[in-house]
């Protein structure tokens, strides 16, 4: 088999003679130290495993600053938007228990309780500040009005304007 040779093209399997080259006979390339010490795979698959375990573990308590602040800077008025952030805080922790089950097979370990229970709490925590939100901006139904018909709606105390004077 004779390939046409280019003048660019190396052929490091062969020799200069053209014999075939073995990559157990090849000397290493110069400046190659063989550093990376010999792990054993079992010992680094299961720290590995631990570590992703524990990412997924306090991946909600991450979100929690940035959606306390996406709380606060959407107000507490009734409109689309704190409405949609609300609710997007509301369901995200929701849908997260509905597909508890394939999450929870996939923390191993040695800590995988502390792991599962971390993950849990921190969505209710989720669940609790979104919660609070809809409370704030009076969504959810607190008073004894709100649930019998009969009972007459509190009166406001006072009554604030704007930048005019009311007489």
């Amino acid at each position: 088999m004779s390939r046409r040779k280019q003048k660019w093209s190396v052929d490091f399997t062969r020799d200069r003679a053209g014999r075939s080259v073995s990559t157990a006979t090849m000397p290493d390339p110069v400046g190659f130290i063989e550093t990376c010490p010999q792990v054993e795979s079992s010992d680094m698959d299961v720290a590995l495993i631990a570590k992703q375990s524990w990412g997924v573990a306090i991946g909600p308590l991450k979100q929690l600053p940035m959606n306390l602040l996406v709380m606060y800077m959407a107000g507490n008025t009734i409109s689309i938007f704190p409405i949609m952030v609300v609710g997007m805080m509301l369901w995200r922790p929701l849908q997260t228990f509905f597909s508890m089950s394939a999450l929870l097979d996939q923390f191993r370990g040695d800590h995988s309780a502390v792991q599962k229970l971390v993950f849990i709490s921190s969505n209710i925590l989720m669940v609790l500040i979104a919660l609070l939100k809809c409370h704030s901006m009076g969504l959810l139904p607190t008073s004894p009005s709100d649930w019998l018909q009969f009972i007459s709606v509190r009166e406001q105390l006072e009554i604030s304007g704007g930048g005019m004077a009311l007489t």
